[in-house]
């Protein structure tokens, strides 16, 4: 490490950062003071503001800096279908992907009892009282197909039920493109399991 202490402790707090180790984080902390240390205050700043102003949507939780997001407050949006996603990732994604011109629920996680992830915190109350309101038609779930994401998906998929709401899971399988030689055996299983009937 440097004998700088201030140098130091950029290195640290650079490793908060997903997949940023101690030499990426030595890498971007030289760069940013060797050559840009203007765009490293612009980035100071575009981080404090981040934190310090954006918060949760009050209705789907995703990232917004007021109080409903403008998703949920756009009129063109069709109330009547509801797409639960882990993440503001994973609602980015399909927004940029699909046509897809319903609601959404973030649910800032998926059900994972050793990291404290609970329905508490994944705030299935707060979907369960939106699905109670009698507006939502589909429940369309958009987990990840992990063990966590497959567990929480019959715990939505149980809400929805109760609530008298039609639940549907995207489809999984093999990709477009994909050559079956080269696809993982729990992806081909589920896909088999999955499979379609052609023609009419």
């Amino acid at each position: 490490m440097s004998g700088s202490p201030l140098l130091n402790e950029l290195i640290e707090a650079l490793r908060c950062l997903p997949g940023v180790g101690a030499k990426t984080a030595q890498r971007m902390a030289f760069h940013v003071l060797e050559r840009d240390r203007i765009g490293a205050k612009s980035l100071a700043e575009k981080l404090t503001a981040a934190v310090e102003r954006i918060g949760n949507c009050s209705r789907c939780r995703t990232f917004s800096e007021a109080p409903v997001c403008a998703l949920c407050s756009s009129t063109s949006r069709d109330a009547h279908l509801l797409c639960v996603v882990e993440t503001p990732v994973d609602q980015l994604a399909i927004e940029q992907a699909t046509g897809f011109r319903g609601r959404y629920f973030v649910l800032l996680g998926r059900l994972s009892p050793l990291d404290g992830l609970g329905p508490k915190e994944l705030g299935l109350d707060l979907l369960a009282a939106r699905l109670a309101e009698g507006e939502v038609r589909e429940l369309i779930v958009a987990t990840n197909p992990t063990v966590e994401g497959e567990a929480t998906a019959h715990m939505l998929s149980q809400i929805a039920h109760k609530a008298g709401v039609r639940a549907t899971r995207l489809a999984h399988g093999v990709p477009l493109g994909g050559e079956l030689e080269f696809i993982d055996r729990g992806t081909l299983a589920h896909a088999f399991g999955g499979r379609q009937t052609l023609g009419d």
